[in-house]
């Protein structure tokens, strides 16, 4: 190589014919030209892919079908790869990483959905204290208080809870109450309100059933000490995790909703007090959707019907006590 290019460099210029490339590269002879029957019925590219999805059921490729063709940059070594048999012992490959995913970001808690939360979760909002005076007509047992009860600091706050369109609407009482009345009911009505689990929590799913089972205890010491007219159990969990801390088994094909029989009245003194009867009426949360708004209004309205006859004759009986105390003043 060298040494041609000093030999070319020797020659005069003047004497030499004009530069061309004819004798040196050969142009002509790297031009593809087509033979007949390539060009009277020209073939398609084909994808090694495609050819060997089109392949039989039984995995063997049709005779008419050419073979895929090794792409340049596959190597000995790859194909050894793909033939070799799967190890289904081996762990699998690691996953990949993705920036931002919520198990790859740092500093971050996850919580599963749906899933149990310690009370440390929302320690940071407040209890709900109870709404309780003596001798009330009906002391309500709750759930636990959501998320917007323990901002707000009332009871049933959540805009898509029922309960108090469910008391008016059922006739406990005469008028729409609000949220922000809850202190009020004992003196207004006298309807106390209460929970089965006093720290809160965005949903059931989130309280353990061993907390849930320990609140029962409280419960009657609540009715022994109160002595309601009645205890409103407002879900049929609550009622579930009564029944399983009194008789060790699940209420099963005995669950009922509305009134239930005297031996589970709550509270009971023996030689003292009967105890407070008990209701069973529906969850008003708005994630409760087992039975239609009809069904609900139906089992609240029994609830309603009584309160309303027990309040009438409370006043009866209020009158009889004004009209007996003006005569012996008098």
């Amino acid at each position: 190589m060298h040494q041609e290019e000093s030999a070319e460099a020797a020659v005069d210029p003047e004497q030499s014919p004009p530069a061309t490339f004819k004798g040196r590269l050969q142009l002509d002879s790297f031009k593809y030209i087509a033979s007949a029957e390539a060009t009277m019925s020209p073939l398609p590219r084909r994808n090694p892919r495609r050819t060997a999805a089109a392949s039989s059921g039984d995995g063997t490729t049709p005779a008419s079908a050419s073979p895929p063709r090794a792409s340049p940059g596959s190597s000995v070594e790859a194909e050894k790869r793909k033939r070799a048999p799967v190890d289904r012992h081996s762990p699998p490959p690691a996953a990949a990483h993705i920036p931002g995913s919520p198990s790859t970001r740092q500093g971050k808690r996850t919580r599963t959905a749906g899933g149990y939360a310690p009370p440390s979760t929302y320690a940071h909002l407040p209890l709900l204290p109870d709404a309780v005076a003596p001798n009330l007509l009906v002391f309500f047992i709750g759930l636990n208080p959501g998320i917007q009860t323990a901002r707000t600091g009332h009871a049933y706050a959540h805009p898509s809870n029922l309960f108090w369109k469910l008391l008016f609407s059922s006739g406990i009482t005469p008028r729409p109450c609000r949220a922000d009345e809850d202190r009020h009911m004992p003196a207004l009505y006298s309807l106390g309100l209460t929970n089965i689990v006093a720290r809160p929590s965005r949903n059931a799913a989130e309280l353990s059933r061993a907390e849930m089972d320990d609140g029962v205890a409280l419960l009657e010491e609540k009715a022994r000490r109160w002595r309601p007219e009645a205890m409103c159990v407002v879900g049929k969990g609550i009622w579930e995790s009564i029944w399983r801390v009194r008789r060790g088994r699940p209420v099963g094909a005995d669950f009922r909703y509305g009134w239930q029989d005297e031996r589970e009245n709550m509270g009971v003194t023996d030689g003292e007090w009967p105890g407070a009867r008990v209701f069973v009426a529906t969850s008003t949360s708005g994630l409760a959707a087992s039975l239609s708004p009809a069904e609900k209004q139906a089992i609240w309205a029994q609830l309603g019907s009584w309160v309303q006859a027990r309040r009438a004759a409370r006043e009866r009986e209020a009158e009889a006590d004004r009209r007996k105390d003006k005569e012996m003043a008098s």
